[in-house]
């Protein structure tokens, strides 16, 4: 048992070695709050860290017999190793082409826009129109304008391709701007919270907690919805000033279980 412990600690600590620079990589370089939660990472992460950090050093566990020759239980190990291996990068690559570029205000709502939304020609356009703004490999996330351009006919073109599900302006880097400009446009487009769409009544009534809870007023004109492919977040500026002032996740509403027993007082007329 000793002998398997000891294998099983080692595999153990090189996987969560491992793991924790790729993982610790792309969150303090892309995915730092709040990129992690609307990217919606959560899902691959669980998976890498069940087959690296669980399931690997479990069969190495169950394959290190202190009886079995070293050279088959080295082959063995290998195996289970090129199998996290294969899962790492595989995970990390879909991370890697997830990751947060650009947090863009357009219109009425900032988004967050991830390296896939951007497909190889608009790259390749924004490097040679907008090579201020363009991507590149290394790029790390920053905050933009991306108004529609003021061409009526690329901005009907735009408009529609959106609403059928097409690109939108802001998986177009040749029409960024620099946040600054943006800013006389994101003044008009903040709202009290119980006017923005995008969240439930429920939400709204927590959020405006966590606003007053910090300071903030939930019936001023201070707020704007960040979207992305997770649950909406509320940010909140100051209206003369226009500076960002705090980033509110939704409350995660707490139900009970629908098998779960009710306790203390019986139904009427049972004792």
């Amino acid at each position: 048992m000793r002998f398997r412990l000891k294998a099983l600690g080692l595999h153990l600590l090189g996987s969560v070695t491992v793991l924790t620079l790729v993982l610790g990589t792309l969150y303090f370089g892309w995915y730092r709050w709040p990129g992690w939660l609307l990217a919606d990472a959560l899902p691959v992460v669980t998976v890498l860290a069940g087959v690296d950090v669980a399931l690997g050093p479990l069969l190495t566990f169950l394959i290190a017999a202190p009886r079995k020759p070293r050279r088959v239980l080295a082959r063995d190990v290998a195996i289970i190793v090129t199998v996290q291996l294969c899962a790492l990068i595989y995970g990390a690559a879909s991370l890697w082409n997830g990751r947060p570029l650009y947090y863009a205000f357009s219109e009425n709502v900032l988004q967050q826009v991830q390296a896939y939304d951007i497909d190889e020609h608009e790259w390749a356009l924004g490097g040679e129109q907008n090579p201020l703004l363009a991507p590149h490999w290394y790029s790390l996330p920053r905050w933009i304008w991306a108004p529609l351009p003021q061409d009526p006919n690329q901005r009907e073109k735009i408009v529609t391709a959106a609403i059928v599900g097409g690109d939108d302006v802001i998986s177009m880097p040749r029409y960024f701007k620099p946040w600054e400009q943006g800013l006389p446009d994101l003044r008009t487009q903040l709202k009290k919270v119980d006017d923005i769409a995008y969240f439930s009544r429920a939400d709204k009534e927590g959020l405006k907690e966590l606003m007053r809870a910090a300071g903030f007023a939930p019936d001023q004109l201070n707020s704007i919805p960040l979207t992305g492919r997770g649950k909406p977040l509320l940010v909140v500026f100051d209206p003369a000033s226009l500076k960002m002032q705090a980033i509110f996740k939704v409350k995660e509403e707490v139900r009970p279980h629908p098998k779960s027993k009710r306790r203390g007082r019986p139904p009427s007329g049972k004792k």
